[in-house]
């Protein structure tokens, strides 16, 4: 007499894991995909309900090249680079030295350090810290326009 084995996968035709269990041998099969496959497809429904704004394209992104992006120096550079180290000539007014970062290729003063003179500081922009400590010091700002 002849042994008719029957291969398991016509056995478990029935199953809905074919005997490996809930996780072994999962991958991706039977559950749509991985993540984010097929939302443009079969979990349409989800994105209707879920996610409206996940396709296309929404609002705009200037261009680098119209972007202008702020050279910053912090108050201590300006006393240690600039005042200690002697870079910047000797004008004053008061007796207080003028500062005009522009010059050095600056645009925006930051807050961050101290000051202990007082100086005169030209740039296009500052921080509110920045100008607080310069006052502070018995200095002043000078907001230039380009």
């Amino acid at each position: 007499m002849v042994v008719r084995r029957e291969k398991k996968s016509r056995k478990l035709r029935g199953s809905r894991y074919m005997g490996y269990g809930g996780a072994q041998h999962r991958g991706s099969g039977q559950k749509g995909g991985v993540g984010k496959a097929g939302l443009h497809k079969h979990k349409w429904s989800y994105i209707l309900k879920y996610d409206r704004d996940y396709f296309g394209k929404h609002g705009f992104k200037a261009p680098k090249s119209i972007k202008e992006i702020d050279k910053t120096i912090n108050l201590w550079e300006i006393e240690e680079l600039l005042i200690n180290k002697g870079k910047v000539s000797g004008i004053e007014k008061d007796g207080r030295m003028i500062i005009d970062v522009t010059q050095f290729g600056y645009t925006k003063v930051l807050g961050e350090g101290r000051v202990t003179k007082p100086i005169i500081v030209k740039a296009k922009s500052f921080t509110k810290k920045a100008v607080e400590k310069i006052k502070e010091a018995g200095g002043d700002v000078i907001k230039l326009e380009f």
